[in-house]
Order: structure tokens, then sequence, then C-alpha cells
């Protein structure tokens, strides 16, 4: 089966798009970031960037409805990894995190319960900066599945 890439562009590290830019063509498999903004990609024949409207969860949207089983989805958004996973793709977070049906559902939980934290001003702040430790902890898991998976 012939996987395709998908990768919740807007918030992904730049230097996380370079890895996924060097695997795309390694293994020659299509590799789309969908953004609500234009983003830079290399000229190849395997990458490529859509650009849909701005709006809450459009690129999100997007993703859910293009994905088939067994491509891979690059995203830290916990809602759209669920989505996907119920659709048979697989899902790793920019961090290296892969997502399984039941690690989703954990992250969903501690997400509603860290908004409500947020909401109520008991915790303040986003996710840590990246780290080259976190870059290839995501090279490692993208090869790990690319292998399995290609």
């Amino acid at each position: 089966m012939a996987i395709s890439i998908w990768v919740d562009a807007d918030a992904c590290p730049r230097a996380i798009r370079e890895i996924l830019f060097r695997a795309a063509v390694r293994v020659q498999r299509p590799l789309t970031l969908v953004a609500n903004h234009p983003l830079p990609v290399p000229r190849s024949t395997y990458i490529s960037c859509r650009q849909v409207p701005r709006g809450f969860d459009v690129a999100d949207d997007y993703i859910a409805q293009q994905v088939a089983a067994g491509d891979l989805v690059i995203t830290s958004d916990i809602p759209l990894a669920a989505q996907v996973i119920d659709k048979g793709a697989g899902v790793i977070s920019p961090r290296g995190e892969q997502f399984t049906r039941d690690t989703v559902r954990q992250r969903l939980n501690l997400r509603d319960f860290m908004e409500t934290m947020r909401a109520t001003g008991e915790v303040h702040g986003g996710p840590a900066a990246l780290h080259d430790r976190d870059k290839q902890t995501f090279a490692n898991a993208l090869d790990r599945y690319l292998a399995r998976h290609c």
C-alpha cells in the first residue's frame, strides 16, 4: 500500500519539516503540508503544500477529509490525531510521540483538563521549545514508521 504523509504545517517547526522533506524524497512517498499561509517547499515531485483558507480547524478538517487508512499524519493537535486514527492512519507528533487509539484518548483527557486549568488561571504558558533531542526523537519515530509501512 502506498502511503501519503500529511503535515498539519501551521504549527510544525521548520526543523521537523526539513526532516520530512528528506524522508519523503528518500522513500519516494507524497508529502503534503497543509497550512493557512504559503510555506516554502523544495522542488520535488514528492513534496507539495496545500494552502487552505484561514479559520478555526480548517487545515485539520482538510487533512481529516483527505487522509486514508495507512497514511501518516504529523500533528500535535490531539483532536485531529483522534480523528485520523479512527480512519486507520498513523500519527506522530513533531516531538516524536507516536499516538495510538489508547494514548490519544489519554491525551484528549489531559488536554481537556489542562484547558480547564488554564481557564481558571492555574496553569500558564505553552509547550517547551523544540530541542535537538526532540528532533532526533522525531526522526527516529519517523524512520521506524516508514520502515514498517513503505
